[in-house]
């Protein structure tokens, strides 16, 4: 959306900045917002978003020879996550896809969609294919459920924390104690010109509740997690957004090579920060082991029960049991890390011992 959201209009609505500039971050009472949407109850508008459509008969088995990931076959309504990467595999464009027979959808950050388009157009040569920068008249609502008056509208279903088909998890945990099961997450494709009509008197939550969840279920977001050397293995999205063993895209000889016989050198983890000084550090902050840098903060939030929150990457030789520090300015915050990507990842060729628990089924 080029302008700001009609929802700023509501009470107590304080606009976000940054990546989310346009809508609200909060609408004065950010704890019980993010209660509200972690219990269904409220939803977050997230019309700062961009989408791209993609139309024509050519449309999924164009996109994946072009992406990570394997959408051939994607059904009608059925949600996937796809990355463009560069030659040398780091990421470019991470997309939520989703299909409604017709169209595909890709949701992403507002300043991937018009690069988006371009990219794709580009691309398409003499196939069956036309692409549009429909940002302007789409907006994203986004919820912890599903939302039965909204059948209607096309809908993206997050795949994480599940392992997708043709992935791989990087995490130390089992699927079903990862986090991120406690955030099952819809964003809701709407007509600009109908989100107040559609939203109506429903609660709403800034995104600032929606960034605290993500936070909460280890759930990386480009342009935050990600920087212009990242690849997927840092980040864990090998498990939603790579499909292993399918044919030849633009990166996957990274993909394979650090996979099956490297490491990445970094690794995304999971901050619980110190919330004595009752203060949060700003995301870029530095992350210390003893004095050495080994690290940034990517971002931080207030959650509801755990209190000050944070994601980092951080380099992969850090010890998973050391305590970090965050230092924002002269301001240093005790961190406790808990695992995302196992300091072990990738090198799955001949893998016997270490973190991970070896391939998915």
């Amino acid at each position: 959306m080029t302008t700001p959201s009609p929802l700023l209009s509501r009470p107590g609505a304080v606009e976000a900045a940054g990546a989310d500039a346009g809508v609200a971050a909060h609408y004065g009472e950010p704890l019980r917002e993010q209660r509200a949407l972690a219990a269904g109850t409220a939803v977050v508008d997230l019309s700062s978003r961009g989408v791209v459509t993609v139309t024509g008969p050519d449309r999924l088995s164009w996109l994946n020879t072009l992406s990570s990931q394997q959408v051939t076959a994607l059904q009608p309504g059925e949600s996937s996550e796809l990355l463009l990467l560069s030659v040398q595999g780091r990421i470019e464009f991470d997309a939520r896809i989703v299909d409604d027979g017709g169209t595909a959808w890709l949701i992403v950050e507002g300043a991937e969609a018009a690069p988006l388009a371009e990219y794709l157009s580009r691309m398409k040569f003499m196939l069956r294919v036309d692409i549009a920068d429909a940002s302007a008249d789409w907006a994203v609502v986004g919820s912890t459920a599903a939302v039965p008056d909204w059948a209607s509208l096309v809908a993206w279903q997050d795949p994480w924390p599940h392992v997708s088909a043709g992935g791989y998890s990087y995490a130390t945990v089992a699927e079903e104690s990862h986090p991120g099961l406690e955030r099952p997450w819809f964003e809701y494709l709407v007509p600009a010109a109908e989100l107040e009509q559609t939203v109506a008197d429903r609660p709403l939550a800034g995104v600032m509740s929606s960034e605290a969840l993500r936070i909460a279920a280890w759930r990386p977001r480009i342009g935050a997690e990600t920087d212009d050397r990242t690849i997927p293995h840092e980040l864990d999205l090998l498990r939603t957004a790579v499909h292993l063993a399918k044919g030849c895209y633009k990166g996957q000889e990274t993909i394979a090579r650090v996979h099956n016989l490297g490491h990445p050198p970094r690794r995304l983890v999971f901050l619980q920060l110190d919330g004595s000084q009752h203060t949060l550090p700003a995301a870029g902050s530095v992350v210390l082991a003893g004095d050495r840098k080994v690290g940034t903060v990517t971002s931080v939030a207030q959650h509801y029960e755990m209190g000050p929150v944070a994601l980092a990457v951080i380099k992969r030789s850090v010890a998973p049991d050391e305590i970090l520090t965050v230092l924002d300015g002269d301001e240093p915050y005790t961190a406790g890390q808990e695992l995302i990507v196992a300091p072990d990842a990738g090198q799955v060729v001949g893998r016997q011992t270490g973190f991970l628990r070896g391939p998915r089924a």
